[in-house]
């Protein structure tokens, strides 16, 4: 539920602006007393809409995951070859990504110090695994080569689509369409059986 609190502040601003502050100096390194400083408000302006800093991280990083899991539900209602809906998920990930960069390159960072981090953590594997799954059905239906570990494939071809959070900037160059098409073509010609 989202409470109203001075004017210009509301909890989607306040997010907006912690998880600049978290990215560019660290989770850990952010205090509540920089962020009311950087908002121009005070810490109990802050406390309106959270309970703590804490609180934030969470919503940050469930804005990310919450996106990805999103896409690896519609990927795994698809019909079609596994290798297909493995493509649609690299696909839509990399949407989320570029609609949700802040949040998923928070996502990225996380290192399991805190409670919300290692419940971070646990839900990336969950997708790790999801798209672990989708390498091996795709291997089953002779799509994918069998030379490398599914769970190896599914790390590379992840760790490709999240090493674009190093570099990508949405200002100008490539859309999300383009972006996908390149790491598409790059990896899945890779992947693919000959």
């Amino acid at each position: 539920m989202t409470r109203r609190g001075r004017p210009g502040y509301d909890l989607e601003s306040l997010l907006a602006v912690a998880v600049k502050l978290f990215n560019e100096r660290g989770y850990e390194a952010t205090s509540m007393e920089e962020l009311s400083r950087k908002l121009g408000i005070t810490k109990s302006a802050i406390y309106y809409h959270v309970a703590s800093k804490d609180e934030l991280l969470r919503l940050a990083v469930d804005r990310a995951l919450d996106g990805l899991f999103a896409v690896a539900a519609e990927a795994k209602n698809r019909d079609g070859a596994a290798i297909d809906r493995l493509e649609f998920l690299v696909r839509g990930s990399i949407k989320v990504l570029v609609e949700r960069l802040p949040f998923v390159t928070l996502l990225l960072r996380v290192r399991g110090n805190t409670k919300v981090e290692r419940a971070a953590l646990t839900r990336r594997r969950e997708f790790d695994l999801l798209v672990t799954e989708l390498v091996e059905q795709a291997e089953a239906e002779g799509d994918v080569r069998t030379d490398i570990d599914p769970s190896v494939t599914a790390r590379l071809l992840f760790g490709t689509v999240n090493s674009l959070i190093e570099w990508y900037r949405p200002r100008g160059g490539l859309g999300d369409g383009e972006l996908a098409d390149a790491v598409c073509a790059i990896t899945f010609d890779g992947l693919r059986t000959r």
